[in-house]
């Protein structure tokens, strides 16, 4: 799933806020097809890790109570603009992706 990540952070006195939106199904295994009747299989985020300077400072277990392509939100403080950090998330069926940001 490339390109699924679209993140931003930008540093107000000493915290850094960052933003993310993440473009996946979401989907919570328990829906079924409309036209089929089948379930839908069960496609969901488990673990988001944003990383900064090499430490991690948020990570977040999800499951599939998860709206589809969830929007996150949190500050740290220690960044300072021009470095980066970088986000990445891993699913149920075993993908993954992941982003850096420069910190503005």
């Amino acid at each position: 799933m490339a390109d699924s990540i679209k993140v931003r952070a930008k540093v107000k006195g000493d915290i850094c806020e960052v933003k993310a939106l993440i473009k996946h199904p979401m989907e919570t295994g328990l829906r079924k097809d409309s036209k089929t009747g089948k379930v839908i299989p069960a496609h969901f985020i488990q673990e988001v890790i944003v990383t900064h300077k090499g430490a991690e400072v948020m990570r977040a277990n999800w499951g599939g109570a998860i709206s589809q392509n969830p929007y996150l939100s949190f500050s740290f403080s220690g960044a300072a603009k021009g470095e980066e950090l970088t986000l990445t998330w891993n699913d149920n069926t075993g993908e993954s992706d992941s982003s850096t940001a420069k910190i503005g």
